[in-house]
């Protein structure tokens, strides 16, 4: 008897990095065969191709080559290259994890009236002027099965009106992550960071900040990307700034100098990344997953947004904020008195127990051997006119 397919569609590094355990674990799964396609959306090795190595998540099945100038001409592509591919698999189910143009890729999967799953489901910063707000919020409407961290993003869920029955709480997965790949193997990343790595770098092991900057409503901003070179000018120990591309082109396009205590650098590989993170003494990010990382690993950062989907490291007190649109607000060098406050502390940081993943794995299994299957519940409707007939034979 032909094993059942399932597509897992991924399309950038954080993606891969939160889905890797799992992916691994759904590929050795007797239960039924996975599909793994990549959108395209990120293209580069250091952004792409060495975290499928170093993560040992095998490559992509399928790689869609989505591209575009812009995230309308991104989203359309991936939907429009996508369509077809699922036409051909019929898959039981096809799963999206986060909040980028690839999860837009959903309603290629709807248009094929196949299920839709959604790891990362009902998060909200509740700013609207985010794309990733309306991504996710499409893709959580969209779904079959939702799979939500916590169960006050569950609740976020019931409030819009999403069916209950159809969200399950999980746990982050960025804790299963960090378990296996960091704390099972400490001693690798001991041996990686000798003084030469450091100074290769032209930083020093425990003295800079590690800096990465990324988000759209940041980096083509440029009286935003100012306030934040405003801001790391007053950091008392030299930044490690990782930039995107995009970025990078950014910074050249507005004719921005960076900071004299500012060391720009290409995106890195994962293991480079825990290891620069690690022996760092703060992040200075707009990365959701990064701060979460930090929290984890016991590294204080400064979350440089207006708003958060992931409040959580707020409230383990392990971030500090600046909001780049109202720099007015923040006075730049108590900004990093409040991060060297953090240094050497200790918190709770309540994202998981790092079993997510196994969650995950046993609802997809049990989901497969059920009748209803990935299938959206039929909704409560006690709210509406019972008088009325939405689904039945009418007259």
């Amino acid at each position: 008897m032909q094993k059942k397919k399932i597509v897992v569609v991924l399309g950038i590094r954080p993606d891969v990095i939160r889905a890797s355990i799992l992916l691994r674990m759904m590929r050795k799964s007797s239960e039924f065969d996975t599909v793994f396609i990549w959108s395209g959306q990120h293209y580069s090795d250091n952004l792409k191709d060495i975290f499928f190595r170093e993560l040992d998540v095998g490559p992509p099945e399928i790689e869609l080559g989505a591209t575009g100038s812009n995230d309308a001409e991104i989203s359309a592509s991936i939907i429009e290259k996508l369509f077809p591919v699922l036409q051909s698999i019929k898959p039981e189910a096809a799963i999206f994890l986060g909040d980028t143009n690839t999860v837009m890729g959903s309603i290629a999967a709807a248009q094929n009236n196949i299920p839709i799953v959604h790891i990362e489901g009902c998060m909200r910063s509740y700013d609207w002027e985010m794309p990733e707000e309306k991504y996710r919020t499409v893709i959580d409407h969209l779904s079959d099965v939702i799979y939500c961290y916590f169960e006050e993003y569950k609740k976020q869920g019931i409030a819009e009106g999403l069916n209950p029955d159809s969200l399950v709480v999980t746990q982050n997965l960025i804790v299963d992550v960090l378990d296996h790949y960091y704390f099972n193997n400490i001693d690798k990343y001991k041996k990686i960071a000798t003084d030469q790595f450091f100074s290769d770098r032209k930083v020093i092991k425990g003295q800079y900040y590690l800096m990465t900057c990324h988000r759209r409503e940041n980096v083509t901003n440029k009286n935003k990307l100012e306030a934040i070179f405003r801001l790391i000018d007053e950091a008392e120990y030299p930044i490690l700034f990782l930039a995107g591309y995009r970025t990078q082109n950014q910074i050249q396009e507005f004719g921005l100098t960076l900071p004299s205590n500012v060391v720009m650098i290409d995106p890195v590989g994962y293991d480079e990344m825990l290891t620069l993170l690690t022996n760092s003494r703060g992040v200075i990010t707009d990365s959701g997953t990064l701060v979460e990382e930090s929290a984890i690993l016991q590294i204080p950062s400064v979350q440089m947004r207006r708003s958060t989907e992931r409040p959580q490291t707020y409230d383990c007190r392990s971030s500090v904020k600046f909001d780049p649109s109202n720099p007015e607000k923040y006075q730049n060098s108590l900004v990093f008195e409040k991060l060297e406050s953090l240094v050497g502390t200790k918190w709770i940081h309540g994202l998981g127990d790092g079993l997510a993943s196994e969650r995950i794995l046993k609802d997809i299994c049990s989901r497969l051997n059920s009748i209803d299957g990935f299938r959206r519940h039929t909704p409560k409707l006690s709210h509406l006119d019972s008088s009325r007939s939405y689904i039945g034979d009418g007259l």
